[in-house]
């Protein structure tokens, strides 16, 4: 028998075309999926701890082959809040404010524009509110905060006290700083800084090339853009007297929404229990609004006027006037007797489908 021929053989040419071929079309089909990949938009996301006291929600959309400008303008945005923090907190020694409110009369405390920016916006608030919101009542504040650490009514004569301490008339600006003019004036921007250090912190986001996102503080959001799904974004509305539970959806494009209410921060003395929310024209807390909802293109405006309608109710709703982008809902009275009032154009955040428990009262605009 004839042993076998082991010398080898050239492939036949369409194997030999086989697995380049193969290599290609399996190359091919990565890189398509990874083109796929890097244009579908994604959505990325930040929690930073320790930013004003509260929650916080960062979140970019971009493209997959934009992750690390999303990244960046997620950091971006921490860095903006808390540097807001870092100028303007009233309860954290060495900040702008903490060294203003401590100075003596007549002394000059330097100040940065952004925190100048925001004493200006909140002189404003203050005229367009009638008084209603009013960073000033410092004051008043603490009188109130002392009254829930010792159980005790403050007197009215300490009342009056702190409502003469109050007021703008207290305070010279200039591009240079502030002083004030009375030693025990204070300032508490906790009404306005948070909803300007969201706007902060959208305005970074949007430095860095980031076109869709939302920046939540403690349930204020400023949303810009478009979600990751090409809808625009939905925000819980909350249930005043059920906290864990949502009434209806807003939706919001570029938009900022701030709510205020009693129904997380109060205080119990000698039996009662008290709003944290003040009324600086009579120096006493107010609890009629459990919550107030304020749609605006900032935040910074939505914060401030959620906080003086808390104040003014139903009757503050007229002086918003013709300032434009501004609606608000208002819940007045308690869980078993409650009334909705509205601006008129706020319905048209609501979600598709989505309904208002009850009826709601539409209050027109002063002219």
């Amino acid at each position: 028998m004839d042993s076998p021929d082991l010398r080898p053989r050239p492939a036949p040419p369409w194997k030999r075309l086989a697995w380049p071929v193969l290599a290609i079309l399996v190359a091919g089909g990565i890189y398509m999926a990874w083109q796929h990949h890097a244009h579908q938009r994604q959505v990325y996301r930040a929690q930073p701890a320790a930013i004003m006291g509260t929650e916080t929600n960062l979140v970019a959309v971009a493209t997959g082959a934009d992750r690390e400008r999303a990244h960046r303008a997620l950091e971006e945005a921490e860095a903006a809040l808390r540097d807001v923090e870092a100028r303007m907190s009233s309860w954290i020694q060495g900040t702008e404010l903490s060294l203003l409110n401590d100075a003596p009369a007549g002394e000059l405390v330097p100040l940065s524009a952004m925190t100048t920016d925001v004493l200006r916006l909140s002189r404003r608030f203050a005229d367009q509110t009638q008084g209603a919101f009013d960073v000033t009542c410092r004051p008043v504040i603490e009188l109130w905060k002392r009254a829930g650490k010792s159980g005790k009514l403050p007197e009215q004569e300490q009342i009056d006290q702190a409502r003469q301490a109050t007021g703008w008339r207290h305070f010279e600006l200039s591009d240079q700083g502030a002083r004030k003019k009375l030693a025990a004036a204070g300032l508490d921007l906790g009404g306005v800084a948070k909803g300007y250090g969201i706007d902060k912190a959208v305005e970074a986001m949007r430095r860095t090339g980031i076109e869709s996102g939302l920046v939540d503080v403690g349930g204020d959001v400023r949303t810009f853009g478009l979600r990751a799904d090409g809808n625009r974004w939905r925000v819980g509305l909350r249930d005043p007297f059920h906290t864990d539970q949502m009434l209806a959806a807003l939706e919001l494009g570029d938009a900022s929404v701030c709510t205020s209410g009693n129904y997380f921060r109060n205080v119990t003395i000698e039996g009662k229990r008290f709003s944290h929310i003040v009324d600086p024209r009579t120096g006493q807390p107010v609890d009629f609004a459990p919550s107030v909802t304020v749609v605006a293109r900032d935040a910074a405006t939505a914060d401030a006027w959620a906080t003086a309608l808390s104040v003014l109710g139903k009757n503050g709703l007229p002086l918003i006037g013709g300032t434009a982008g501004i609606e608000a809902l208002i819940f007045e009275g308690h869980a078993d007797d409650y009334r909705l009032y509205a601006t008129s154009g706020f319905r048209q955040y609501l979600a598709e489908g989505e309904k208002l428990p009850k009826d709601v009262t539409i209050i027109g605009r002063l002219p």
